[in-house]
């Protein structure tokens, strides 16, 4: 591990360059005099996944993948509750009183996020008891309870399960002043039995928790899908459980932590740190209960007591806990019930070239669209690399990879070749720390140099670097992304891929690294804009120079795409651009806290956000630069950066522009301008905060279908749905 101190004195030294106050452009102070000027992060993101929710109730969506938007809704709010939530609820009891950007405190955050919460729980519920119903009647799955009963088969069948495969791996245990409260996981499901000793009529207060080895939903035996769940399994079951009692009652419950991890400043060991702090996580305050089913009084004001439920939120629920848990179910072999099966392109610049990545980006820059276009190109790129003789070193960010890594094992069998292979493991990648523990050590017994990075910065950059011996000399190849190394979120998350062997990107990607590795800090990059460092400044100085284009009377306009948009002082330059009459089309996927369409604020600035089958990662900036959009001659960026105050000033992020005419017309005109024109899968963002649907339009456009049945970016010269030239994208097909 490097030494601490180094690293402090290069953040000192770093931080001290950032501090010095920036010119501020004209009509700022106007600007920061109105106070309600943004949204609430913490209600954004809750509008963001009431988004998601809806798209449950999609008639135009098979079965099977609504209940995957449900699930989903269940897995983002218990992500958001252990982490927001969980941070906000610290905030108030250490009585810190910070406002939030729109001048709220964290009580009354936590107040407002609360009524909100209970509001998604109440519409999930509802949309799951619809689901349920006409997955039975329509789709033929049936998800039966605790009381439905089953032909004799069946019933011999689950009883057997039970005894066979659940009795052997639970614990009950009563709940008495002899036996201490059981410690109840981060998302562990619980059971409170109320009993009574039928020997002497003496009650007794009993507990199970569910190991969470045991799968959520149990399928029966049988071709036809009947799927019951393990709680309803146990309950069905309960005088197996519990000879010689009575059982009076039953509640099922399900409890949600604390989960972020805090970094201490005087952690010498990083990796010491984490894999202590990964233990504390799993033992965090509680932050959620949520109770289903008919509760004795006594065994809830027992758990509520025995949990300590300082601020914790309480949800009563007639319905199913942990929504997440559908995921099971989805995974049934009904491909009736399932978006029709999307296989990637593999691009066909790689395959002109009979598979040579490093021929094919020598011959000029390719830009790849995932999941349209298949991940595997890249990782082929890291084996190619890593079997190339050629090859002598590979540089490598990795932030999450998957638990099945194939970058992993090339990174692996490059070094195993004798070739300098260095990885950059982001330990304190959230929910992700453990398994690039796991990663960080196979790599360095394989003998590659893994480095951890900041202390107090995540290195969140993504890219690999390839030196390679060409001729007299050496060339570099590089691969930037606006996503992870992660081979399955890559079949479902929209992200952009770019190759380029271009020698100016080759250099700043190499000083990229040694600012990472060795803390020597970038003096100048000539193509890379690198945060903290400058990545801010670079797009504030794109912002003025359309403001000064707008007013010297030129065409200005800015195009971007991301994923959240947080950062007051960003907002606030895009509040002058608008003023200034920039001409300002956003798409944010999440959490969106600047305000549109206000007259005297943001009257020419637009937000969307696109909620469809794949899930939109990609980041992209586009500036006119005094030339209607788009043109060939605009400003285009692609970065691993969202416009938050966190990758702008406390993350190590890239920002690249796209220099290569082919690339850039791409990214701008394909891309850009294909989620611009999407009418069938996209909100926009109201004056009065509300999203609304987009409305029937006269050429209704997907951006998805479009890139699923249209040739890749990479060139493949035909409509895979016709065979026809394939339409060209035009702001006449819709509205911005």
């Amino acid at each position: 591990m490097t030494c601490l101190n180094a690293h402090l004195l290069c953040m000192d030294k770093t931080l001290n360059s950032m501090d010095m106050p920036a010119d501020q452009p004209d009509g700022a102070d106007e600007i920061a005099a109105i106070d309600d000027r943004f949204y609430n992060r913490e209600l954004s993101w809750l509008a963001f996944n009431e988004r998601v929710l809806a798209e449950a109730t999609n008639p135009n969506y098979p079965l099977l993948e609504r209940l995957r938007f449900l699930s989903i809704s269940g897995s983002n709010l218990d992500e958001f509750m252990m982490v927001r939530v969980a941070g906000l609820a610290g905030q108030v009891r250490r009585k810190i009183e910070e406002v939030s950007i729109d001048g709220m405190t964290p009580s009354q955050q936590l107040a407002a996020i609360n009524q909100k919460v209970l509001e998604i729980e109440n519409a999930q519920q509802e949309i799951w008891r619809d689901l349920k119903s006409r997955l039975g009647d329509e789709g033929g799955i049936r998800i039966i309870g605790k009381d439905q009963r089953l032909d004799a088969e069946r019933e011999r069948w689950l009883k057997d399960y039970f005894v066979e495969h659940i009795m052997p791996v639970i614990t009950p245990q009563a709940i008495d002043p002899a036996h201490p409260f059981p410690f109840v996981a981060n998302q562990g499901i619980g059971i409170m039995f109320s009993l009574t000793r039928i020997a002497d009529d003496a009650p007794v207060m009993e507990m199970v928790l569910i190991p969470q080895a045991l799968p959520r939903f149990i399928r029966v035996v049988g071709d036809e899908a009947i799927y019951i769940s393990v709680e309803d399994m146990l309950t069905r079951h309960a005088d197996q459980l519990f000879p010689g009692f009575r059982i009076g009652g039953h509640g099922v419950f399900r409890v949600l932590r604390d989960s972020d991890i805090e970094i201490e400043e005087d952690a010498e060991d990083l990796v010491r740190h984490f894999r202590s702090a990964i233990q504390r996580r799993r033992r965090g305050v509680v932050i959620v209960l949520q109770l289903q089913g008919e509760f004795d009084p006594e065994a809830e004001e027992l758990l509520r007591n025995q949990l300590e439920l300082d601020l914790a939120l309480v949800i009563n629920t007639g319905g199913l806990v942990g929504i997440n848990g559908l995921s099971t179910i989805v995974d049934e072999d009904r491909p009736e019930l399932k978006f029709e099966p999307y296989s990637p392109r593999y691009p066909e610049r790689i395959l002109e070239h009979d598979g040579d990545c490093f021929t094919a980006i020598a011959e000029k820059d390719i830009v790849i669209q995932h999941p349209y276009e298949s991940f595997e190109v890249v990782i082929d790129f890291l084996r190619q690399a890593a079997n190339d003789p050629d090859v002598v070193a590979i540089k490598q960010t990795l932030y999450r990879a998957g638990k099945q890594s194939a970058v992993i094992s090339a990174l692996i069998a490059a070094a195993e070749a004798g070739k300098s292979v260095t990885a950059v493991v982001e330990l304190k990648a959230r929910f992700d720390e453990e398994q690039n523990l796991l990663w960080a050590s196979q790599l360095e017994r394989a003998g590659v140099q893994v480095i951890y990075g900041f202390v107090d910065w995540k290195t969140h950059a993504k890219v690999s670097l390839v030196v390679r011996r060409e001729g007299e000399g050496y060339r570099t190849y590089c691969h930037f992304g606006t996503g992870n190394y992660h081979p399955v979120t890559a079949r479902i998350y929209t992200d952009l891929s770019l190759f380029t062997a271009d020698p100016k990107v080759g250099r700043d990607a190499s000083r990229l690294f040694n600012f990472i590795t060795g803390y020597v800090e970038p003096r100048r990059t000539k193509m890379l804009a690198i945060s903290p460092i400058d990545l801010r400044e670079t797009l504030y100085e794109c912002i003025d120079q359309e403001i000064a284009n707008a007013k010297a009377g030129k065409p200005a306009a800015i195009w971007a795409k991301m994923n959240q948009l947080t950062d007051p002082d960003l907002i606030d330059r895009l509040y002058l651009a608008s003023n200034a009459g920039v001409q300002i089309a956003l798409v944010v996927r999440g959490i969106c806290c600047l305000k549109a369409g206000i007259k005297g604020l943001s009257e020419n600035i637009t937000v969307k956000s696109i909620i469809g089958r794949f899930l939109e990662h990609s980041r992209i900036w586009a500036f006119a630069n005094g030339h209607d959009l788009p043109n060939r001659r605009a400003k285009v960026y692609i970065t691993s950066a969202d416009a938050m105050t966190r990758n702008l000033d406390r993350r190590v992020e890239l920002m690249i522009p796209l220099r290569n005419q082919t690339v850039h017309d791409q990214v701008l005109g394909q891309v850009m301008l294909g989620n611009l024109l999407d009418s069938e899968q996209s909100w926009v963002l109201e004056p009065d905060g509300t999203y609304e649907r987009v409305g029937e339009v006269e050429k209704p456009f997907n951006l998805h279908r479009y890139f699923m049945t249209n040739p890749s970016l990479s060139g493949r010269g035909a409509s895979l749905a016709s065979g026809r030239k394939v339409p060209k994208l035009s702001l006449r097909r819709g509205n911005i």
